[in-house]
This record gives C-alpha cells, structure tokens and sequence, in this order.
C-alpha cells in the first residue's frame, strides 16, 4: 500500500498542470450545484485564511489602529497558513478512503507524510499540531497521542470543512468522519468544535439556509458543552439589532471570547465568533468573512470557517473574483508535503460523481462512468492496503496534477 511505501502526497512534476486558478468558468461547474458549492466551500476557507492571516492573535483596536477596517487584503503577497494546508491534508486523506476512513489511516499518513520527513522547522503550526508531532515521535499512537495541553484548540475545526463538502447533505456521517480524523490530535471540545465545522458545511451545501446550517452544526455536539453554549451564545448576539457593526462585532466577541486568556485557539471561542460572523452576515460571503477578520483573535481560522460556511451556502461565485484570483497552490510553508496542491484541486476530488455526470449533461458531455467513490480510487485498492501490498498508485495518480 502507499501510504507504507512513500509519500503519496507529493505533486506530479510531469509537466503537466491545473488550470488556472479563481472563479470557475462559465460553465465549467452548474452554478449553485454540488460541484459549484464544493467549489465555493473550500476557496471559501482559503480565502478566510488569507484574509485573517495577517490579523491573528489581534485584538480589534489593534486592527483598527494599524489598517483602520480590513475590507480586503492587506498582504501584498496575500497567502493562507497552516489552516488551509492542513484542509488540504485532510481533503486528499478523505478522497483516498471516502466513508472507509480509519484511525489508523489518518495516524499512519500523519507519521508519513509530517512526521516522519526531515523538514526543519515546522512553521506556523499550531500548539495542538506541534503537541500531536511530539507524540507521535516519541512512539504514541491514537488516541494517546491527541493527549496534550492543547487538544481543545480549533486545529480540527480548522481542517473539518472538506468533511462537510464530502458528506454533502449528511452532517451526522461529516461529524462522524471528521471525529475519526480528529482523534490523532484532538479531544473533547476539540472534536465538537470539528464537528460543528463538518456538519454546518454538509447543511450548506445542499443549500440549506443561514438558520438550518446552524441548527446542523448544534445537532451533532452534546448541547450542554462548552462549544455549543458559545455558538448559541455568538448566534444569539449577531442576531439581535446594532446601531453599526464594530458595536455587534463587540458584542459577538463579548458573548464567547475568554477574556485574559492568552491563547487565541480555543476551539469553542473559533466556531462561536465564525458561526456569528456567518449569522451576523445571514450567510452573505464578504460580510461573513470580514466580520471574522475584523473580530480578531485566531482570525484566519474564524474567517477560514466563516468563508467555507458561507461559500458552501452560496459557491463559488459568491466569492469576489479578484479574491479567488489570489489564492494560488499552498507554499508548504507548514506542511511541505501539501506543496503545490490547491484547494480547488480537492474540491473536484471530493465532489460527489453525481455533480460532476450533472455537470456534464447539462454540457452535453457524457465521459466514460467513473469508477466507485469518485476521484478516489476503487475499493479494491482499500482491500489490498489492509494486507500491506503496494498498490503503485496514490493521491499523486488520483488527483490533478499541479506544480508550484
């Protein structure tokens, strides 16, 4: 199997290469389908992060004094972080096994393709990844090795939307997933705060509205935990009437975020401020996005999850053409083995066959019958991986080839 023979993780450097990058293409995709909301969802994400990037860990009047209000980038080499590196690593894990996920799986393609490389410093990580590394170094295994100080952190929720974009229209089956590729590095609220993320996602993509999304989200979290009080209480105070947005992106803040504590990342204050902006905004992309960015803290993952709930809600083309524009393939400045892959890449591996035959008819294009699971490989390929035998083929094959 791969996965114990190498890296698969690693870009074709064929010569080949993805389209360019951005909106999609008049018909390209069937706007508002399945494939246009996965599409949405996670450029969405991607956006968010790149946007807050330059806004984490501070506080509003910080921003306010630096770049008054952030209505765009403010990067002039504007690029996403480990969040929507982590995306990728998630969303190209989940098209290799689809709704076979396993623990064992998810721990053996972090050894393999984090881990166990020689990459210097991993930068950029955040404590739950770093605490998560160290374990697995030292020879845990899951679930002993999400034991750390920081499995509450919003790591899981960071990477959960790709989950909601695969389980399209299930947000039990999302949480479930998610939870399973959770358990590497995460615990308690840490989980619930990926779970909400997955399910809020898998609501929208089938259109659901900004009130339906948020009621997926809180089904499938223990509704006496810490991260469903905080996304009630976040939802409740976006919903209520302001003189202006900073007054009720203070009171949002006000309502979730634990004041003093010196760490952004909590995961119950993340998914509380993310599903506020989403609520604040009624689900509109940019508002939801810079309502995120402007409320600080972990803002390149509140805007990250604010961006892939709403892009999932809408698609693609609800996000400004010139902010799709910018993102391009992920550096690996946090994880080297994503280098060179987009978001968009994983978006088409993750899109239900359905979408992609929908797509196709209404083109009068009509390509051979995919095999099982879509962009991931058949079955048969899973079957051979529990005996050990090498397959010869991994995501590299499976999917688009990109370069940096």
């Amino acid at each position: 199997m791969e996965l114990m023979a190498g890296n698969p993780a690693v870009p074709r450097t064929d010569g080949t290469r993805a389209a360019v990058r951005g909106a999609p293409a008049p018909g390209e995709t069937v706007r508002g389908g399945p494939a246009d909301r996965a599409r949405g969802s996670l450029l969405g994400l991607a956006v968010g992060d790149a946007l807050g990037a330059p806004a984490e860990n501070m506080r509003p009047s910080e921003i306010r004094r630096r770049w008054g209000r952030i209505e765009g980038f403010v990067s002039d080499d504007p690029a996403g972080t480990d969040d929507t590196e982590y995306a990728i690593f998630s969303g190209l894990l989940l098209a290799r096994h689809g709704s076979a996920l396993t623990v064992t799986h998810v721990e053996r393609a972090w050894r393999l393709w984090i881990a166990d490389l020689d990459e210097g410093p991993f930068r950029g990580a955040g404590f739950s990844e770093r605490g998560t590394l160290e374990n697995l170094r030292r020879g845990l295994t899951a679930p002993i090795s999400a034991q750390h100080r920081h499995a509450w952190s919003d790591g899981l929720a960071m990477r959960a939307a790709p989950f909601g974009v695969f389980a399209a229209g299930r947000p039990t089956e999302a949480a479930r997933l998610v939870a399973v590729d959770g358990r590497v590095s995460h615990d308690g609220e840490g989980i619930y705060g990926g779970q909400a993320v997955a399910a809020g996602v898998a609501a929208a993509m089938t259109g659901s509205g900004v009130t339906s999304v948020i009621a997926a989200a809180l089904s499938v979290v223990p509704m006496d935990s810490w991260t469903a009080r905080s996304l009630r209480r976040a939802v409740t105070a976006a919903r209520r009437p302001y003189p202006d947005r900073l007054t009720m992106e203070r009171a949002v803040r006000s309502a979730v975020v634990v004041g003093g504590y010196p760490w952004t990342d909590l995961a119950p204050e993340a998914v509380g401020l993310a599903f506020g902006a989403f609520a604040a905004a009624r689900g509109d992309f940019r508002t939801a996005v810079l309502t995120a960015v402007n409320m600080g803290r972990d803002a390149d993952t509140t805007a990250a999850v604010a961006g892939a709930l709403a892009g999932a809600l809408h698609g693609a083309s609800a996000i400004p053409a010139h902010w799709a524009a910018a993102i391009g393939p992920v550096r690996g400045s946090c994880l080297p083995s994503m280098r060179g892959y987009h978001v968009l890449d994983i978006a088409e591996l993750l899109t239900p066959a359905e979408a992609e035959a929908e797509a196709d008819e209404r083109s009068g294009h009509r390509p051979p019958a995919p095999g099982p699971g879509g962009g991931a490989p058949p079955p048969e390929e899973d079957a051979q991986e529990d005996t050990g035998e090498s397959t010869g083929r991994g995501l590299r094959d499976a999917a688009p080839a990109v370069r940096p």
